[in-house]
């Protein structure tokens, strides 16, 4: 899989709701950052998803480096 671009260094802190999906960008293609748009199409990378459990804020990784998608680990610091 080519390399994903840094489309942002710090997390993004979004406020997620029970039950819903969401599909983090792993490309940083999309203009919906940090989830996916569908521009990943031409490429080989894919969103991850994931379901929230609860209501919660969740910092979703900006960087593209996280050793724990889709979440922020802290990587981005060392970038």
């Amino acid at each position: 899989m080519s390399e994903p671009a840094k489309p942002q260094k710090e997390p993004h802190l979004i406020e997620v709701e029970a039950g819903k999906v969401y599909a983090w960008c792993s490309c940083s293609l999309s203009k919906n950052q940090p989830f996916c748009d569908g521009s990943h199409a031409d490429t080989d990378a894919k969103p991850v998803i994931w379901e929230a459990t609860e209501d919660e804020l969740q910092a979703f990784c900006g960087c593209k480096k996280t050793g724990k998608p889709p979440f922020c680990d802290g990587t981005h610091n060392s970038l």
